[in-house]
Protein backbone atom coordinates (compact mmCIF):
# COMPACT_ATOMS: atom_id res chain seq x y z
CA UNK A 1 0.00 0.00 0.00
CA UNK A 2 1.40 3.68 -0.83
CA UNK A 3 1.59 6.49 1.40
CA UNK A 4 -1.22 8.30 -0.72
CA UNK A 5 -3.09 5.09 -0.38
CA UNK A 6 -2.78 4.94 3.25
CA UNK A 7 -3.55 7.93 3.78
CA UNK A 8 -6.54 9.15 1.21
CA UNK A 9 -8.23 12.68 1.15
CA UNK A 10 -11.25 12.97 2.59
CA UNK A 11 -12.64 16.12 2.44
CA UNK A 12 -15.98 18.41 1.50
CA UNK A 13 -16.85 21.06 -0.79
CA UNK A 14 -17.20 23.24 2.39
CA UNK A 15 -13.56 22.62 3.10
CA UNK A 16 -12.12 23.05 0.00
CA UNK A 17 -13.99 26.24 -0.30
CA UNK A 18 -12.29 27.39 2.91
CA UNK A 19 -9.21 26.69 1.30
CA UNK A 20 -9.82 28.97 -2.07
CA UNK A 21 -11.22 31.39 0.45
CA UNK A 22 -7.28 32.12 1.82
CA UNK A 23 -6.42 32.80 -1.67
CA UNK A 24 -9.02 35.50 -2.01
CA UNK A 25 -8.05 36.46 0.94
CA UNK A 26 -4.04 37.74 1.07
CA UNK A 27 -4.58 37.98 -2.93
CA UNK A 28 -4.99 41.61 -1.95
CA UNK A 29 -2.08 41.83 -0.41
CA UNK A 30 -0.14 40.96 -3.57
CA UNK A 31 -1.78 43.10 -5.62
CA UNK A 32 -2.96 46.22 -3.80
CA UNK A 33 0.34 46.27 -1.83
CA UNK A 34 3.07 45.19 -3.66
CA UNK A 35 1.88 45.51 -6.98
CA UNK A 36 0.57 48.89 -6.98
CA UNK A 37 0.59 51.32 -4.09
CA UNK A 38 3.44 50.34 -1.55
CA UNK A 39 6.52 51.12 -3.94
CA UNK A 40 5.00 54.92 -4.86
CA UNK A 41 3.65 54.95 -1.59
CA UNK A 42 6.80 54.47 0.77
CA UNK A 43 9.44 55.97 -1.33
CA UNK A 44 7.45 59.47 -1.30
CA UNK A 45 7.81 58.63 2.50
CA UNK A 46 11.18 58.44 2.44
CA UNK A 47 11.97 61.39 0.25
CA UNK A 48 9.98 63.42 2.53
CA UNK A 49 12.31 62.39 4.85
CA UNK A 50 15.97 63.12 2.55
CA UNK A 51 14.05 66.59 2.67
CA UNK A 52 11.95 66.39 -0.35
CA UNK A 53 9.03 68.01 0.50
CA UNK A 54 6.17 67.30 -1.74
CA UNK A 55 6.72 69.86 -4.03
CA UNK A 56 9.63 70.40 -3.54
CA UNK A 57 12.18 71.10 -6.45
CA UNK A 58 15.54 70.41 -4.70
CA UNK A 59 16.47 68.00 -2.29
CA UNK A 60 19.56 65.85 -0.45
CA UNK A 61 17.78 62.69 -1.75
CA UNK A 62 19.36 60.39 0.38
CA UNK A 63 18.65 58.55 4.26
CA UNK A 64 20.80 57.35 6.82
CA UNK A 65 19.08 54.61 8.70
CA UNK A 66 21.78 53.31 11.02
CA UNK A 67 23.98 55.32 9.65
CA UNK A 68 24.09 54.13 5.90
CA UNK A 69 23.69 56.31 3.41
CA UNK A 70 21.15 55.09 0.79
CA UNK A 71 19.47 57.16 -2.50
CA UNK A 72 15.79 57.64 -1.34
CA UNK A 73 15.02 56.08 -4.76
CA UNK A 74 16.57 52.54 -3.40
CA UNK A 75 14.58 52.10 -0.26
CA UNK A 76 12.15 49.96 -1.11
CA UNK A 77 13.88 47.82 -3.55
CA UNK A 78 16.27 47.39 -1.00
CA UNK A 79 13.42 46.39 1.48
CA UNK A 80 12.40 44.00 -0.87
CA UNK A 81 15.98 41.80 -1.12
CA UNK A 82 16.02 42.34 2.70
CA UNK A 83 12.92 40.31 3.04
CA UNK A 84 13.59 37.89 0.31
CA UNK A 85 16.77 37.02 2.12
CA UNK A 86 14.79 36.75 5.13
CA UNK A 87 12.46 34.72 3.38
CA UNK A 88 15.04 32.08 2.53
CA UNK A 89 15.80 30.76 6.06
CA UNK A 90 12.17 31.78 7.25
CA UNK A 91 10.06 29.39 5.03
CA UNK A 92 11.48 25.79 4.91
CA UNK A 93 11.65 26.28 9.14
CA UNK A 94 8.34 27.08 8.75
CA UNK A 95 6.98 24.38 6.74
CA UNK A 96 9.11 21.83 9.18
CA UNK A 97 7.30 23.35 11.88
CA UNK A 98 4.04 22.75 9.88
CA UNK A 99 4.34 19.10 9.53
CA UNK A 100 5.32 18.26 13.09
CA UNK A 101 2.71 20.27 14.97
CA UNK A 102 -0.43 18.53 15.32
CA UNK A 103 -2.47 21.28 14.46
CA UNK A 104 -2.12 23.71 11.65
CA UNK A 105 -4.49 26.28 11.36
CA UNK A 106 -3.06 27.84 14.45
CA UNK A 107 0.08 28.35 12.36
CA UNK A 108 -2.58 29.72 9.53
CA UNK A 109 -3.50 32.40 11.40
CA UNK A 110 -0.58 33.55 13.20
CA UNK A 111 0.88 33.96 10.01
CA UNK A 112 -2.13 35.47 8.41
CA UNK A 113 -2.55 37.71 11.50
CA UNK A 114 0.89 39.24 11.15
CA UNK A 115 0.99 40.07 8.29
CA UNK A 116 -3.10 41.67 7.93
CA UNK A 117 -1.82 43.32 11.16
CA UNK A 118 1.95 45.02 9.91
CA UNK A 119 -0.21 46.28 6.41
CA UNK A 120 -3.14 47.48 8.53
CA UNK A 121 -0.38 49.22 10.78
CA UNK A 122 0.79 51.20 7.63
CA UNK A 123 -1.68 53.46 8.50
CA UNK A 124 0.71 54.84 11.25
CA UNK A 125 3.40 55.92 8.72
CA UNK A 126 2.65 59.38 8.10
CA UNK A 127 5.40 61.84 8.11
CA UNK A 128 8.69 60.79 7.65
CA UNK A 129 8.52 57.38 9.26
CA UNK A 130 9.95 55.82 6.86
CA UNK A 131 11.78 53.67 8.89
CA UNK A 132 8.46 51.96 10.32
CA UNK A 133 6.88 51.33 6.98
CA UNK A 134 10.06 49.00 6.05
CA UNK A 135 9.98 47.25 9.44
CA UNK A 136 6.12 46.75 8.75
CA UNK A 137 6.44 45.85 4.87
CA UNK A 138 9.69 43.49 6.02
CA UNK A 139 7.24 41.47 8.72
CA UNK A 140 4.25 41.17 6.28
CA UNK A 141 6.24 40.03 3.28
CA UNK A 142 7.81 37.34 5.20
CA UNK A 143 4.17 36.29 7.06
CA UNK A 144 2.95 36.36 3.69
CA UNK A 145 5.50 33.90 2.78
CA UNK A 146 4.85 32.03 5.50
CA UNK A 147 1.10 31.60 5.66
CA UNK A 148 1.21 30.48 1.99
CA UNK A 149 3.66 27.64 2.82
CA UNK A 150 1.07 26.34 5.43
CA UNK A 151 -1.82 26.81 3.41
CA UNK A 152 -0.27 25.10 0.42
CA UNK A 153 0.73 22.16 2.83
CA UNK A 154 -2.61 21.54 3.03
CA UNK A 155 -3.47 20.75 -0.54
CA UNK A 156 -2.85 16.70 -0.80
CA UNK A 157 -4.88 16.19 2.06
CA UNK A 158 -7.98 17.76 0.14
CA UNK A 159 -7.95 15.81 -3.34
CA UNK A 160 -6.73 13.11 -4.40
CA UNK A 161 -4.33 12.64 -7.58
CA UNK A 162 -6.31 13.34 -10.12
CA UNK A 163 -8.31 15.78 -7.99
CA UNK A 164 -5.63 18.22 -7.18
CA UNK A 165 -5.16 20.52 -10.38
CA UNK A 166 -8.90 21.49 -10.52
CA UNK A 167 -8.70 22.13 -6.85
CA UNK A 168 -5.25 23.90 -6.96
CA UNK A 169 -6.91 26.21 -10.00
CA UNK A 170 -9.93 27.08 -8.15
CA UNK A 171 -8.05 28.29 -5.84
CA UNK A 172 -5.42 30.29 -7.62
CA UNK A 173 -8.75 31.43 -9.80
CA UNK A 174 -10.20 32.81 -6.24
CA UNK A 175 -7.35 34.77 -5.61
CA UNK A 176 -7.12 36.64 -8.71
CA UNK A 177 -10.76 37.47 -8.73
CA UNK A 178 -10.54 38.92 -5.49
CA UNK A 179 -7.06 40.52 -5.85
CA UNK A 180 -8.26 42.06 -8.85
CA UNK A 181 -12.06 43.35 -6.94
CA UNK A 182 -10.26 45.04 -4.24
CA UNK A 183 -7.61 46.68 -6.27
CA UNK A 184 -10.78 48.10 -8.72
CA UNK A 185 -12.39 49.31 -5.85
CA UNK A 186 -9.30 51.02 -4.39
CA UNK A 187 -8.75 52.74 -8.17
CA UNK A 188 -11.74 54.19 -8.41
CA UNK A 189 -11.59 55.49 -4.66
CA UNK A 190 -8.12 56.88 -5.71
CA UNK A 191 -9.75 58.54 -8.82
CA UNK A 192 -12.94 59.78 -7.45
CA UNK A 193 -11.18 61.57 -4.28
CA UNK A 194 -7.83 62.82 -5.80
CA UNK A 195 -7.58 66.26 -6.37
CA UNK A 196 -5.13 67.55 -9.14
CA UNK A 197 -1.92 69.13 -7.47
CA UNK A 198 -2.64 68.24 -3.73
CA UNK A 199 0.39 65.73 -3.90
CA UNK A 200 -0.71 65.12 0.12
CA UNK A 201 -3.80 63.66 -0.58
CA UNK A 202 -2.95 61.15 -2.89
CA UNK A 203 -0.64 59.84 -0.52
CA UNK A 204 -2.72 59.43 2.30
CA UNK A 205 -5.23 57.78 -0.25
CA UNK A 206 -2.61 55.60 -0.85
CA UNK A 207 -1.81 54.73 2.76
CA UNK A 208 -5.69 54.13 3.42
CA UNK A 209 -5.50 51.58 0.30
CA UNK A 210 -2.51 49.77 1.89
CA UNK A 211 -4.68 49.18 4.65
CA UNK A 212 -7.72 48.12 3.51
CA UNK A 213 -5.64 45.39 2.32
CA UNK A 214 -4.55 44.60 5.68
CA UNK A 215 -8.61 44.10 6.72
CA UNK A 216 -9.52 42.22 3.42
CA UNK A 217 -6.69 39.75 3.98
CA UNK A 218 -7.36 39.57 7.93
CA UNK A 219 -11.30 39.01 8.07
CA UNK A 220 -11.53 36.34 4.58
CA UNK A 221 -8.86 34.42 6.32
CA UNK A 222 -11.68 33.87 9.11
CA UNK A 223 -13.57 31.81 6.34
CA UNK A 224 -10.49 28.87 5.94
CA UNK A 225 -9.79 28.83 9.73
CA UNK A 226 -13.53 28.10 10.53
CA UNK A 227 -14.42 25.78 7.25
CA UNK A 228 -10.58 24.09 7.15
CA UNK A 229 -10.51 20.61 9.06
CA UNK A 230 -7.36 19.14 10.42
CA UNK A 231 -5.12 16.96 8.59
CA UNK A 232 -2.41 15.35 10.86
CA UNK A 233 0.28 14.03 8.20
CA UNK A 234 3.00 11.21 9.55
CA UNK A 235 5.62 13.61 10.88
CA UNK A 236 2.26 15.16 13.14
CA UNK A 237 2.95 15.12 16.88
CA UNK A 238 6.90 13.58 16.19
CA UNK A 239 8.92 16.16 17.84
CA UNK A 240 11.43 15.23 20.61
CA UNK A 241 11.18 18.60 22.08
CA UNK A 242 9.01 21.71 21.21
CA UNK A 243 7.56 22.11 17.67
CA UNK A 244 9.99 24.83 16.97
CA UNK A 245 13.22 23.78 17.84
CA UNK A 246 12.22 20.50 16.52
CA UNK A 247 11.33 22.25 13.23
CA UNK A 248 15.23 23.22 12.78
CA UNK A 249 16.39 19.95 13.45
CA UNK A 250 13.92 18.59 10.65
CA UNK A 251 14.89 21.20 8.73
CA UNK A 252 18.45 19.92 8.41
CA UNK A 253 17.16 16.22 7.97
CA UNK A 254 14.79 17.47 4.95
CA UNK A 255 17.51 19.28 3.03
CA UNK A 256 19.58 15.93 3.37
CA UNK A 257 17.06 13.69 2.62
CA UNK A 258 16.39 16.09 -0.78
CA UNK A 259 19.38 13.64 -2.47
CA UNK A 260 17.10 10.32 -1.97
CA UNK A 261 14.37 11.91 -4.09
CA UNK A 262 16.38 13.80 -6.89
CA UNK A 263 13.46 13.64 -9.59
CA UNK A 264 11.64 16.03 -6.80
CA UNK A 265 14.91 18.48 -6.61
CA UNK A 266 14.93 18.08 -10.82
CA UNK A 267 11.50 19.51 -10.58
CA UNK A 268 12.05 22.33 -8.08
CA UNK A 269 15.18 22.97 -10.63
CA UNK A 270 12.90 23.45 -13.85
CA UNK A 271 9.92 25.68 -11.87
CA UNK A 272 13.03 27.68 -10.24
CA UNK A 273 13.98 28.57 -13.96
CA UNK A 274 10.84 28.73 -15.47
CA UNK A 275 9.26 30.66 -12.85
CA UNK A 276 11.87 33.14 -12.40
CA UNK A 277 10.81 34.25 -16.30
CA UNK A 278 7.42 34.52 -15.27
CA UNK A 279 8.16 36.86 -11.91
CA UNK A 280 10.35 38.91 -14.35
CA UNK A 281 8.18 39.47 -16.77
CA UNK A 282 5.40 40.66 -14.33
CA UNK A 283 7.37 42.77 -12.29
CA UNK A 284 9.23 44.65 -15.33
CA UNK A 285 6.04 45.04 -17.51
CA UNK A 286 5.13 48.16 -16.08
CA UNK A 287 8.74 49.52 -16.42
CA UNK A 288 8.69 48.20 -19.75
CA UNK A 289 5.71 50.32 -20.72
CA UNK A 290 6.44 53.85 -19.38
CA UNK A 291 10.13 53.81 -20.38
CA UNK A 292 10.15 52.11 -23.64
CA UNK A 293 6.36 52.15 -24.82
CA UNK A 294 5.97 55.60 -22.98
CA UNK A 295 2.29 54.96 -21.68
CA UNK A 296 0.20 57.00 -19.92
CA UNK A 297 -0.42 55.45 -16.47
CA UNK A 298 -3.89 55.29 -16.74
CA UNK A 299 -3.07 52.63 -19.62
CA UNK A 300 -0.84 50.92 -17.01
CA UNK A 301 -3.37 50.12 -14.72
CA UNK A 302 -5.97 49.28 -17.35
CA UNK A 303 -3.64 46.68 -18.34
CA UNK A 304 -3.39 45.31 -14.18
CA UNK A 305 -6.88 45.23 -14.17
CA UNK A 306 -7.23 43.49 -17.58
CA UNK A 307 -4.51 40.48 -16.07
CA UNK A 308 -6.02 39.98 -12.75
CA UNK A 309 -9.34 39.40 -14.18
CA UNK A 310 -8.61 37.09 -17.12
CA UNK A 311 -6.43 35.17 -14.71
CA UNK A 312 -9.29 34.24 -13.03
CA UNK A 313 -10.71 32.88 -16.03
CA UNK A 314 -6.87 31.70 -17.39
CA UNK A 315 -6.68 29.54 -14.44
CA UNK A 316 -9.78 27.54 -15.00
CA UNK A 317 -9.22 27.22 -18.50
CA UNK A 318 -6.01 25.60 -18.39
CA UNK A 319 -7.06 23.69 -15.73
CA UNK A 320 -10.02 22.38 -17.61
CA UNK A 321 -7.19 21.50 -19.79
CA UNK A 322 -5.37 19.63 -17.40
CA UNK A 323 -7.72 17.16 -16.80
CA UNK A 324 -8.06 16.10 -19.87
CA UNK A 325 -4.15 16.32 -21.25
CA UNK A 326 -2.60 16.55 -17.75
CA UNK A 327 -1.36 19.41 -16.20
CA UNK A 328 2.65 18.66 -17.45
CA UNK A 329 1.41 18.81 -21.03
CA UNK A 330 -0.85 22.13 -19.77
CA UNK A 331 2.33 23.74 -18.17
CA UNK A 332 4.09 23.42 -21.44
CA UNK A 333 1.25 24.73 -23.53
CA UNK A 334 1.67 27.52 -20.94
CA UNK A 335 5.28 27.99 -20.82
CA UNK A 336 5.11 28.52 -25.09
CA UNK A 337 2.72 31.03 -24.46
CA UNK A 338 4.85 32.94 -22.16
CA UNK A 339 7.69 32.09 -25.21
CA UNK A 340 4.59 34.23 -27.65
CA UNK A 341 4.00 37.16 -24.74
CA UNK A 342 8.02 38.19 -24.55
CA UNK A 343 8.49 37.84 -28.53
CA UNK A 344 5.25 39.44 -29.68
CA UNK A 345 6.68 42.59 -26.96
CA UNK A 346 9.70 43.19 -29.11
CA UNK A 347 6.98 44.19 -31.51
CA UNK A 348 4.76 46.52 -29.54
CA UNK A 349 4.09 49.89 -30.88
CA UNK A 350 5.30 53.23 -28.82
CA UNK A 351 2.48 55.18 -27.55
CA UNK A 352 -0.35 52.90 -28.21
CA UNK A 353 -1.96 51.38 -25.30
CA UNK A 354 -3.97 48.88 -27.61
CA UNK A 355 -1.17 46.58 -28.54
CA UNK A 356 -0.19 46.82 -24.88
CA UNK A 357 -3.18 45.84 -23.31
CA UNK A 358 -3.84 42.71 -25.84
CA UNK A 359 -0.74 41.57 -24.72
CA UNK A 360 -1.79 41.85 -21.13
CA UNK A 361 -4.43 39.66 -22.54
CA UNK A 362 -2.23 36.97 -23.20
CA UNK A 363 -0.51 37.13 -20.15
CA UNK A 364 -3.46 36.80 -18.29
CA UNK A 365 -4.50 33.86 -20.13
CA UNK A 366 -1.48 31.67 -19.36
CA UNK A 367 0.05 33.23 -15.63
CA UNK A 368 -2.64 32.07 -13.90
CA UNK A 369 -3.22 28.38 -15.25
CA UNK A 370 1.10 27.77 -15.40
CA UNK A 371 1.25 28.87 -11.30
CA UNK A 372 -1.50 26.60 -9.79
CA UNK A 373 -0.59 23.33 -12.12
CA UNK A 374 2.80 23.79 -11.20
CA UNK A 375 1.51 23.57 -7.71
CA UNK A 376 -0.09 20.80 -8.27
CA UNK A 377 2.46 18.64 -9.81
CA UNK A 378 4.59 19.30 -7.27
CA UNK A 379 2.32 18.33 -4.42
CA UNK A 380 2.54 14.59 -6.48
CA UNK A 381 6.02 14.76 -5.84
CA UNK A 382 6.34 15.12 -1.96
CA UNK A 383 6.50 12.76 0.73
CA UNK A 384 3.65 11.73 2.93
CA UNK A 385 3.79 13.88 5.80
CA UNK A 386 6.19 16.42 4.83
CA UNK A 387 4.13 18.59 2.62
CA UNK A 388 5.34 21.80 4.77
CA UNK A 389 8.71 21.22 4.66
CA UNK A 390 8.36 21.04 0.65
CA UNK A 391 6.53 23.75 0.46
CA UNK A 392 8.82 26.12 2.20
CA UNK A 393 11.64 24.94 -0.37
CA UNK A 394 8.93 25.17 -3.44
CA UNK A 395 8.19 28.94 -2.39
CA UNK A 396 12.10 29.53 -2.05
CA UNK A 397 12.09 28.70 -5.82
CA UNK A 398 9.00 31.10 -6.19
CA UNK A 399 10.85 33.91 -4.15
CA UNK A 400 14.50 33.31 -3.07
CA UNK A 401 15.82 33.26 -6.56
CA UNK A 402 13.65 35.86 -7.96
CA UNK A 403 16.44 37.84 -8.72
CA UNK A 404 18.01 35.79 -11.46
CA UNK A 405 15.68 37.01 -13.85
CA UNK A 406 16.20 40.78 -13.35
CA UNK A 407 20.05 40.55 -12.91
CA UNK A 408 19.85 39.04 -16.75
CA UNK A 409 17.47 41.70 -17.66
CA UNK A 410 19.60 44.45 -16.35
CA UNK A 411 22.64 43.04 -17.99
CA UNK A 412 21.04 42.61 -21.16
CA UNK A 413 20.20 46.24 -21.12
CA UNK A 414 23.14 47.47 -19.74
CA UNK A 415 24.80 46.36 -22.94
CA UNK A 416 22.11 47.03 -25.60
CA UNK A 417 20.73 50.28 -24.06
CA UNK A 418 17.20 48.26 -25.33
CA UNK A 419 13.92 47.70 -22.94
CA UNK A 420 12.74 45.45 -25.82
CA UNK A 421 15.88 43.08 -26.36
CA UNK A 422 16.10 42.71 -22.34
CA UNK A 423 12.86 41.63 -22.06
CA UNK A 424 13.53 38.96 -25.40
CA UNK A 425 16.16 37.68 -23.89
CA UNK A 426 13.72 36.11 -21.14
CA UNK A 427 13.28 33.41 -23.58
CA UNK A 428 15.97 31.50 -22.11
CA UNK A 429 14.17 31.10 -18.98
CA UNK A 430 11.30 29.29 -20.65
CA UNK A 431 12.77 27.40 -23.50
CA UNK A 432 15.35 25.98 -20.66
CA UNK A 433 12.93 25.40 -17.94
CA UNK A 434 10.68 24.03 -20.30
CA UNK A 435 13.07 21.57 -21.50
CA UNK A 436 13.80 20.31 -18.09
CA UNK A 437 10.27 20.13 -17.08
CA UNK A 438 9.60 17.69 -20.44
CA UNK A 439 12.60 15.23 -19.05
CA UNK A 440 11.03 14.86 -15.98
CA UNK A 441 9.91 11.42 -15.28
CA UNK A 442 7.00 12.43 -13.73
CA UNK A 443 5.37 8.99 -13.28
CA UNK A 444 8.83 7.43 -11.67
CA UNK A 445 8.95 10.88 -9.60
CA UNK A 446 5.65 10.21 -8.08
CA UNK A 447 6.30 6.77 -7.21
CA UNK A 448 9.36 7.11 -6.03
CA UNK A 449 8.00 9.71 -3.40
CA UNK A 450 5.74 7.20 -2.33
CA UNK A 451 2.67 8.44 -4.30
CA UNK A 452 0.03 7.18 -6.65
CA UNK A 453 0.75 9.06 -9.75
CA UNK A 454 -2.81 10.88 -11.39
CA UNK A 455 -4.12 9.07 -14.74
CA UNK A 456 -2.59 11.70 -16.77
CA UNK A 457 0.28 13.56 -15.93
Amino acid sequence: MTAATATAPVSNRRERTGWYFYDWANSAFSTTVITVFLGPFLTTVTEQAAGCALGADECDGRVHPFGLSIAAGSYFPYLVSLSVLLTVFVLPVMGAVADRAERKKPLLAAAAFLGAGATVAMAFVTGERYLLGGLLFVVANIAFGASVVVYNSFLPRLAGPDERDKVSSRGWALGYLGGGVLLLLNLVVVTWLSVDGDDQRTLDLARWCIVSAGVWWGVFTLVPLRWLREHPGAEAGAARGNVLTDGFRQLGQTIRSLRAYPLTLFFLVAYLIYNDGIQTVISLASQFGTEELHLEQSALIITILIVQFLAFGGALLLGGLATRIGARKTVLIALVGWLGVVLAAFWLPEGEPVPFMLLGVAIGLVMGGSQALSRSLFSQLIPDGREGEYYGFYEISDKGTSWLGPLAFGLVFQLTNSYRIGLVSLVVFFIVGGILLAMVPMRRAIVAAGNTPPRLL
